[in-house]
């Protein structure tokens, strides 16, 4: 490794960040990762924090999970790479596929279609929603729903059915055929509705009378997340998931449940959709199903959507979708690792556990600092906190000041991530009592610098 001066020297001079203005990189260099080490990271300078963003939600397992470093070091020694384009395939996503299969079944998913990432599953999933119904003969569903706040990637289709006008306003004009409706967002909504079942209610109402609106028959699937994540940890009421499944069953619309950040354990169930008791018809995954150690995800499909293409005998069931690292070795052989650890700890009961003892910290926070104008969580180890100048107004913050409770819990011993207004933790699934204090700390350190 080059030592530090050198990577400071040339830090965010030769590369461009993702979600960050380059000019702003350049004036602010970010902090330069070294090591990690379960929870905790460690910078160039040896400051070392609990990493309470969990990598990128994705770190589930921490940074020194050996089985599946073990894993990776194996495969690659023996098979690194080979296509599972038609004709070919591999040993490793052939178990992994049966693995899935197994640990997805109480989500009613079937078949599991490998790819490279949780972008890469948006976009196949909504292209498989598309050939769904062409291949039953109703080709004029090509319309997609999905809701306001909801993230679902950067893809060209997975931004235009973001809800979000940060990652889409610079990139317009998006895919036609893509249709928002408000999200259960009890904070703000334009309901101005702050109890979360008739929010609930009131947003299934939008959603039918967009339906209606569009034509159910123009219409190939609603996305959405059981838990909304990057757009602010939003979740709705226990009513609502429920209520998107059976309106979709109605109309004959496919559910497709954007599993990306809460699939393994995150929401305290191994799925998100489980937590609210809905089978939907496909789930995007990625992030966690490797650990962050190697890129990968896959789109698991429900039996009734794979009767449909197994069946057809038109040649219309053919999937011409795929990527070159689809079902990759190395990956799979990763996800299996990772899956074994996963179910061996048990870790969507500690991030339940963790999770209470995170979001009751962070409600303490918030009768001691007026800057926290919304705590949301509550539901595994998924926790914002929404920051505003004036609590009864819930004015926004200012960027200036939600950075310096950001760089001041830095300081304190706690990474965390600042998206928009709100403060978000997603901290690994193996995190003990004492690092959500430590996390808990930091922020209190935070808030008190800028009140």
């Amino acid at each position: 490794m080059k030592d530090a001066n050198f990577l400071k020297e040339n830090n965010a001079r030769h590369m461009w960040h993702p979600m960050a203005h380059p000019a702003d990189s350049l004036a602010n260099p970010p902090d330069i990762i070294v090591e990690g080490q379960g929870v905790e990271i460690v910078d160039v300078d040896g400051h070392r924090t609990v990493d309470a963003v969990g990598g990128l939600w994705n770190v589930n397992l921490g940074y020194s999970c050996q089985p599946v470093k073990d894993a990776i070091a194996a495969q690659l020694d023996r098979l690194p790479y080979y296509s599972t384009f038609r004709g070919t395939s591999n040993d490793a996503v052939i178990e992994l596929s049966w693995m899935l299969r197994d640990f997805f079944g109480p989500d009613g998913m079937a078949r599991a279609f490998f790819t490279s990432g949780g972008g890469d599953s948006v976009e196949i999933a909504l292209r498989l929603a598309r050939q769904y119904h062409k291949v039953r003969g109703e080709a004029g569903r090509v319309k997609y729903l999905s809701l306001k706040k909801g993230y679902h990637g950067t893809h060209t289709l997975g931004a235009s059915v973001n809800g979000n006008a940060n990652f889409r306003t610079q990139y317009e004009p998006l895919m036609p055929g893509c249709y928002h409706i408000p999200a259960p967002y009890t904070y703000r909504n334009p309901f101005n509705e702050t109890d979360p079942e008739r929010l609930a209610q009131l947003c299934l109402a939008a959603l039918e009378d967009e339906i209606r609106f569009q034509g159910a028959e123009t219409i190939a699937a609603f996305i959405m997340e059981p838990v909304l994540g990057a757009g602010g940890v939003i979740p709705p009421h226990e009513s609502f998931m429920p209520g998107v499944r059976e309106i979709c069953d109605r109309y004959g619309i496919l559910l497709v449940a954007d599993e990306v950040i809460t699939g393994f354990g995150r929401t305290g169930d191994w799925s998100g959709s489980r937590h609210w008791g809905v089978q939907p018809d496909m789930m995007c995954t990625a992030k966690a199903i490797t650990n962050g150690y190697f890129p990968f995800g896959a789109v698991m499909v429900s039996d009734a959507v794979a009767e449909v293409f197994e069946a057809d005998e038109s040649g219309r069931g053919a999937i011409g979708s795929g990527y070159t690292y689809s079902g990759h070795p190395v990956g799979a052989a990763a996800a299996i690792a990772c899956l074994k650890e996963t179910q061996a700890q048990v870790v969507k009961d500690n991030a339940a556990a963790r999770g209470a003892q995170l979001f009751a910290g962070l409600e303490k926070l918030k009768a001691k600092y007026d800057v926290i104008g919304d705590v949301r969580g509550g539901h595994g180890l998924m926790c914002a906190l929404e920051l505003v100048s004036d609590r009864e107004a819930k004015t926004p913050i200012d960027k200036g000041t939600i950075g310096q409770v950001h760089r001041v819990a830095y300081e304190h011993g706690a990474m965390v991530r600042v998206s928009g207004p709100n403060v978000i933790l997603s901290p690994p699934l193996v995190l003990e009592a004492g690092h959500v204090e430590t996390i808990l700390s930091a922020l209190d350190e935070g808030f008190a610098a800028v009140s």
